[in-house]
């Protein structure tokens, strides 16, 4: 089968459609992983892909929020000047801050200290399990009022001191000056910059209080939009009238804000060799530390996700995008996971059935030219949508588009409903540069229009059960009868939980309320001799035609079987394989040779 054939793609339009009219197929403005590189959405299975999250060193800042007096509360209100500090490790968020978040059961602490960079008196709020995270290194801690006035600019040490303790939940409401002033919210401005609860701000590392961006964070957006009143995102009006944020899927700042416009806020988006020597966090950094409000920057390593097609990172982006309601049935997805027979067991319940638990709503959409398109149709206020799951129904809706005068024809007039031939088939194309022609008519009347999004590839491999046979136009006895479904046995990489394996299964579920497979070996990788997954960027990769070349594919298999169980990951050493091409196939060489040598001296015919 080949996934670009009509026959394929009637079977992939045929099988949304089913989620569709099963309410599991919805359109939501969200926050999802997307790569400026590629230009696309990302799902969050494709970002957990082996080798997706890299570890990365950025420069990260605890930023100086300062209050405005009169909505501190009141036992705070005769601490003159205070700031709430908050870590990012992404700087280039801070123009979108609309909130600080606080766990309301949270010890807090104010304490009274000098900035290590102006030197000037300071009073911060942060989490009391974080003072000694914070105050590390050139800081050290005083019991008395004298002790800390002694402070002198010329001083190695700084002191601090703690003032007042109490709970995260007093802090709610507190109002603060807008850090960077780049832009206001364009809806409601007058509820940003305040402080709200958040039930999942811990104290495992920053200062236990979120900065919150609600345009590049999906836990950032869900927490503001509970908040009451709810939190604005920082959007702006674009020369269009629409809503935008301030980066633009290139993932650059909008130009028309001052300082950073224009500018990529990760240096791996510039082309090679055209990236500035300071990066944009560093930028906001050096700005911040100028104003007094820098209280803390340094460079942290942490592991960040970047797109698998580009090896780009990725970025947390206000997408509207198609979904599928995968945490409808992921409790059903969980059970039948338990009927099948996994090799190892441990991945299946383990890697597996823990993916399962936690699995996400799947992003649907892609923002490409080549792929399988989405078979829906909408008018242009979004409230009429029809959803195509064949091409007799296309043609249908296409005539009665034709009627109403908004097209000239059946664009697959030639086609012939219920002949299956490929010459049939071959009369019709349903990739993107056609089906974006076709303007269909609503009940009322109204135009729609082809959604321009593709769908995720993923979705293409995981519908191979019962597009291969072109159900159900075709062959429906294969499927519905179980002849030729569920998959007896399958295998794959163990990297395919997060792929392969995890596409067939949700759509089976969902669809058939079925396994697609009994039994499967989930295989262990093949990685470099220090356990590291190979790559050409790398250098670690071993060239196996080279290697087959010099060693003989039988010492190489041999090799491969003898060091690991199928479903282990091997350590691939080419020195193992000379050491096995020596010793046994060596060994195995010598003993032939040696009998043969021997055995036509003495003429010695084995059927005598």
């Amino acid at each position: 089968y080949i996934t670009y054939k009509p026959k394929y793609m009637e079977t992939v339009w045929w099988l949304l459609k089913q989620m569709y009219d099963k309410g599991l197929l919805y359109k939501g403005y969200t926050i999802q992983p997307y790569s400026p590189k590629a230009g696309t959405g990302l799902s969050t299975h494709e970002l957990n892909q082996p080798g997706c999250y890299r570890d990365v060193t950025d420069t990260t800042v605890v930023a100086q929020f300062r209050t405005k007096k009169e909505f501190l509360p009141d036992f705070l209100k005769d601490q003159g000047e205070i700031h709430i500090l908050a870590w990012t490790t992404t700087p280039w968020t801070l123009p979108s801050n609309t909130a600080l978040a606080v766990g309301p059961k949270i010890d807090y602490v104010l304490a009274e200290t000098y900035n290590q960079y102006t030197f000037q008196p300071v009073k911060v709020i942060l989490a009391r399990n974080l003072v000694n995270y914070q105050f590390t290194g050139k800081f050290f801690e005083v019991s008395s009022d004298s002790e800390l006035r002694a402070y002198t600019a010329s001083d190695k040490k700084i002191p601090y001191k703690i003032l007042k303790e109490f709970k995260g939940k007093d802090l709610v409401g507190i109002r603060y000056e807008q850090l960077l002033d780049y832009a206001l919210p364009y809806e409601n401005p007058e509820n940003a910059f305040r402080v709200i609860a958040g039930d999942y701000v811990t104290t495992e590392d920053g200062t236990g209080i979120v900065h919150i961006a609600p345009t590049f964070g999906a836990d950032d957006a869900l927490v503001a939009k509970q908040a009451k009143p709810e939190i604005p995102p920082m959007l702006v009006q674009d020369e269009n009238g629409n809503l935008v944020p301030l980066v633009d899927l290139q993932g650059r700042f909008r130009k028309e804000l001052p300082e950073i416009g224009g500018k990529y806020v990760k240096n791996e988006y510039y082309e090679d060799g055209e990236a500035p020597e300071r990066s944009v966090d560093v930028e906001l950094v050096i700005k911040l530390k100028e104003e007094n409000k820098a209280f803390k920057a340094e460079k942290y390593v942490h592991s960040y996700p970047h797109c698998w097609r580009t090896d780009k990172p990725v970025l947390y982006y206000p997408l509207d995008s198609w979904f599928i309601k995968v945490t409808a049935l992921r409790d059903r997805m969980y059970e039948l996971n338990q009927t099948i027979n996994w090799k190892p067991k441990s991945t299946g319940e383990g890697r597996f059935g823990n993916w399962l638990q936690n699995a996400n709503d799947w992003n649907l959409s892609r923002s490409r030219y080549w792929g399988i398109p989405l078979p829906i149709w909408r008018t242009e206020d979004g409230l009429e949508e029809k959803i195509i799951g064949s091409v007799e129904e296309l043609k249908d809706e296409m005539i009665k588009a034709v009627s109403a005068g908004l097209m000239k024809a059946d664009v697959f007039n030639a086609f012939v409903v219920g002949d299956m031939s490929e010459a049939n088939y071959d009369k019709v194309d349903l990739h993107k540069n056609v089906v974006d022609k076709i303007i269909l008519v609503s009940d009322s009347g109204k135009p729609m229009k082809r959604e321009t999004d593709l769908i995720d590839g993923w979705f293409d491999s995981g519908s191979m059960p019962y597009a291969q046979w072109h159900y159900p136009f075709e062959n429906k006895e294969l499927i519905d009868q179980r002849m030729a479904y569920p998959a007896d046995f399958i295998a794959e990489g163990v990297d395919q939980t997060r792929g392969w394996f995890y596409t067939l299964h949700a759509i089976s579920t969902l669809v058939f309320d079925s396994v697609a497979y009994k039994n499967v070996v989930s295989n262990g990788l093949v990685l470099d001799k220090n356990g590291q997954k190979m790559s050409k960027r790398l250098g670690n990769a071993v060239d196996p035609f080279e290697t087959m070349d010099t060693y003989g594919s039988d010492a190489i298999r041999w090799y491969m079987i003898s060091n690991a169980n199928p479903w282990d990951n091997l350590k691939f050493d080419i020195d193992g394989v000379e050491e096995v091409r020596r010793k046994f196939f060596g060994t195995l060489y010598n003993t032939y040779s040696f009998f043969s040598l021997y055995a036509n001296l003495d003429k010695f015919t084995y059927s005598e």
